[in-house]
């Protein structure tokens, strides 16, 4: 993670027109920036699913297909707790109150992965640097060629054919692997200077994999068996790990998008310029989408306003998009998924050479 990249002072009235005309929404209609009741009814249900689904899968003897089926919805429900209840709680928007952010953001460690290695790679870098290669870890993927600025090797010719099965395996090489490898190096990527993590922060490290390991697989082994238990472990993995990187990929890795050669660690355009041209939206108008994505279908209000919950991305677009075309400044969306998708595949063809 570096301090050396810096972005321009805003030199046009742009970034100051759009920041106060948001803030404006907020106190002229009385309403918090942070999650409402419907956030918190949201993080209700998806617990009580993935408990329910819990407690059947692995306390309750069934058919074979039954389970498969359960285990593709406990995949979709971890990625959509992650969208909804940890990735707002990490960035200290689900509520008003720090103690209820910091509670549920450990949302993340009872799933497997580390809350305090997730906001340093995507609070930090990912939201400061997005799309720069060596800055934003989000866009090293291994196997893969993304940044025109990244090397290219023999077996990125090939990419577009293996990208869904990395995706697939993207979860469980997370949990399993990444966060220990970060972990015991004390890098988040393989430039990156080296971070200090509190001993507090490895106490809680090593007792949650702990936790997530008994939960996950100890107890399931105990009750259902060896096999049954890592052939479900692998189908909620896969089925979580394509819905996660999936979504993050048809935000920044699309045909619209930006990805820049950094010259002397400095970026020419202010920071929320920057953010437009490296992010896009995607199949807004889907309200399904819009709630089990915890609006990450809006991914340019979430990277220009990372301190506001995803409940208010949908009325505060308006006033984005308007203000974008007063400045004429580009606005990336896509109208559906699939031809974000189709996009983020072009992409992933041209750069294999």
């Amino acid at each position: 993670m570096s301090t050396k990249v810096k972005f321009l002072k805003d030199k046009t009235s742009f970034s100051k027109a759009l920041r106060i005309r948001i803030n404006d929404y907020f106190i002229n209609n009385e309403i918090k920036k942070t999650g409402n009741r419907k956030l918190a009814i949201k993080a209700t249900i998806l617990i009580f699913i993935l408990l329910i689904n819990y407690v059947l899968l692995v306390f309750i003897q069934h058919h074979w297909t039954i389970s498969v089926i359960l285990c593709i919805i406990m995949g979709v429900n971890l990625a959509a707790i992650g969208f909804n209840i940890m990735h707002d709680a990490g960035h200290n928007t689900f509520s008003d109150n720090r103690k209820v952010n910091s509670v549920l953001s450990y949302s993340l460690n009872l799933l497997g992965g580390n809350i305090y290695l997730w906001k340093l790679k995507h609070n930090i870098a990912h939201h400061t640097y997005t799309n720069i290669d060596g800055e934003d870890h989000d866009i090293e993927i291994k196997f893969m060629r993304i940044h025109h600025d990244q090397p290219i090797k023999k077996h990125h010719r090939f990419q577009h054919l293996y990208f869904i099965f990395l995706y697939s395996i993207s979860y469980l090489a997370w949990i399993f692997y990444q966060d220990y490898e970060k972990l015991l190096r004390g890098r988040l990527g393989q430039n990156s200077i080296n971070i200090s993590i509190p001993f507090r922060e490895k106490v809680i490290f090593w007792i949650s994999k702990a936790v997530h390991m008994f939960v996950f697989v100890i107890l399931p082994i105990f009750y259902v068996g060896l096999i049954p238990t890592l052939v479900g472990l692998l189908i909620a993995s896969i089925v979580c790990g394509i819905c996660l990187a999936t979504i993050f990929q048809l935000a920044h890795v699309v045909s619209k998008t930006e990805f820049k050669t950094i010259e002397n660690f400095r970026v020419e355009d202010e920071w929320m310029v920057h953010q437009l041209q490296s992010t896009s939206n995607f199949a807004t108008r889907n309200k399904f989408l819009t709630w089990i994505l915890g609006g990450l279908n809006f991914q340019v209000e979430h990277h220009l306003f990372p301190k506001i919950s995803h409940i208010h991305y949908p009325d505060i677009n308006r006033i984005v998009k308007t203000t974008c075309r007063e400045f004429n400044i580009s606005y990336h969306e896509y109208p559906t998924f699939w031809s974000a998708f189709n996009s983020h595949f072009k992409v992933i063809k041209s750069m294999r050479k």
